[in-house]
């Protein structure tokens, strides 16, 4: 926690590496009102917009970082994986992938989950939004793919964080979405008649049927729901809220100075 009360954590994962930038955001130590106090970090939301950017200059600053340092793109629910080479808003990916030291990806979230790759053989990280339906459409697997593809990755070599998403207690879904996941990443409440969803862990296994070790797999223990006093959840506040955002870079020369 630092100036004017900004907090976030920072991934134990990724605690070694001393060229690496990350981070996840809480909601705690910016400028928005209420309904989406205080550090609301989503572009795309019926916040104040002078509020929000002030609420990201804060954040990147705490890193030394600036905004025109960061890539990130409108999320669409879907599957595409941007190779990002310059910092700027994209349109249409929900994974972001880049090799390119001083280029920071992020993603914002609020019950999605966040997934941050750091490839510490070919040094690549990865950014990626995972909903249910990037989690059914397979984008973890999809990003490790690209990965593999465009810089040569390894997965073994690989370490990642899965983020502060819905909870599998509170994420309760109709029979039609719960046929899209496999049984052990759901299970049914008789009382509710619901299903409830398993995300973290169901990101999790795709991330290890790829090769990563499961030692190199952190999984966030909080939820946006059980923990929204520190979190933004989209749907316990009914939609009208902010959102977290999850970072990821590796350091410029002049960062590590």
């Amino acid at each position: 926690m630092l100036s004017r009360s900004v907090s976030f954590r920072v991934p134990s994962i990724f605690n070694s590496f001393a060229n690496l930038i990350s981070a996840e955001s809480t909601r705690h130590g910016g400028h928005s009102q209420l309904p989406f106090s205080s550090l609301n970090l989503g572009l795309n939301t019926a916040d104040n917009p002078q509020h929000v950017q002030a609420n990201r200059n804060l954040f990147f600053s705490q890193f030394g970082i600036a905004p025109t340092q960061v890539a990130f793109s409108h999320q669409v629910h879907g599957d595409q994986v941007l190779v990002a080479t310059q910092a700027g808003h994209y349109t249409g990916y929900d994974a972001l992938i880049t090799n390119s030291a001083g280029l920071f990806l992020s993603v914002t979230v609020a019950d999605c989950t966040p997934i941050l790759i750091y490839d510490a053989g070919q040094q690549a990280v990865a950014a990626i939004h995972a909903g249910w339906r990037g989690t059914v459409a397979q984008i973890a697997v999809k990003t490790i793919q690209a990965m593999q593809q465009t810089f040569g990755t390894n997965p073994r070599n690989c370490y990642a964080y899965i983020g502060t998403c819905i909870d599998d207690c509170s994420f309760e879904v109709g029979s039609e979405v719960a046929a899209e996941f496999e049984d052990q990443f759901k299970r049914y409440d008789s009382d509710k008649q619901k299903y409830c969803i398993d995300l973290k862990n169901a990101n999790a296994a795709q991330l290890m049927t790829m090769g990563l070790p499961k030692s190199q797999i952190e999984i966030s223990p909080y939820s946006t729901v059980l923990h929204n006093q520190d979190y933004f959840s989209y749907r316990l506040e009914h939609g009208q809220t902010g959102r977290m955002l999850a970072l990821i870079g590796l350091k410029s020369n002049s960062l590590n100075k």
